[in-house]
């Protein structure tokens, strides 16, 4: 857990615009990461009509993890919650212990006629997250942060780690993918106050510094893809 996602409102009004700059400015990990220009998946689904897809992915808080893909076209809602460990355990107290299993993640209901889900893990692994940081996203720490891709079946499997496998050889990253490939077992939605919380927040301080700038950065990178009106997980 971060310094920043533990500020109150009220701390944070009595600390001042100013002060809060100062150690903003002064932090190690000081604002999102840039995009990653990669390529497209060479294996993956076309473009067809059909039923609703879900994809449930993490990387890093899911405040911002969410925030992103309710800005992609095709996306129909983002739901944020817990995957990977035992609904008794999913909550976020429990989670943020580190020790449930669980990581923060998203379920995110596309439209396969308008977005595939191999272009569902491109933006994921260019502008919400940094899949080469083990068991962390910039300043939160902790296995509930990490990178995961959890498949619903065989088909996303190997799309996952087929493109994995071709970022690595193309050596788009520095270091290499530490990106997880498990099956999805259980999806738990997080508690009410964690939807569409960059939506509502975002002036919050970690929101403002590390999740809004990837907004921008997917409205760059993937204009074709941007949304400027996002969906809402409470009005789906």
């Amino acid at each position: 857990m971060s310094f920043l996602k533990l500020v109150t409102p009220r701390l944070t009004a009595l600390l001042g615009a100013a002060v809060m700059g100062v150690l903003l400015w002064h932090s190690p990990l000081f604002g999102a990461e840039a995009p990653v220009i990669i390529a497209p998946p060479a294996v993956d689904n076309p473009k067809a009509a059909g039923p609703m897809q879900t994809a449930v992915l993490a990387g890093g808080c899911f405040w911002g993890v969410q925030g992103v893909f309710e800005h992609v076209r095709g996306v129909r809602k983002v739901i944020a919650g817990y995957a990977g460990g035992e609904r008794s355990t999913a909550d976020y107290r429990r989670v943020g212990t580190g020790t449930t299993g669980h990581a923060e993640s998203v379920k995110i209901i596309f439209d396969p006629a308008k977005i595939s889900y191999g272009q569902i893990l491109q933006i994921a692994f260019s502008v919400v997250h940094d899949p080469t940081q083990l068991n962390r996203q910039g300043p939160d720490v902790g296995t509930q942060y990490r990178s995961v891709i959890f498949y619903a079946d065989d088909d996303q499997k190997r799309i996952a780690q087929a493109y994995i496998a071709q970022l690595d050889q193309d050596h788009v990253f520095a270091r290499s993918i530490v990106t997880q490939v498990d099956p999805l077992k259980g999806f738990y939605e997080a508690e009410g106050y964690h939807q569409d919380y960059l939506i509502h927040n975002p002036t919050n301080p970690y929101i403002a510094t590390y999740d809004v700038p990837k907004i921008e950065n997917l409205k760059r990178t993937f204009p074709e893809l941007y949304s400027g009106q996002p969906v809402l997980a409470a009005r789906n």
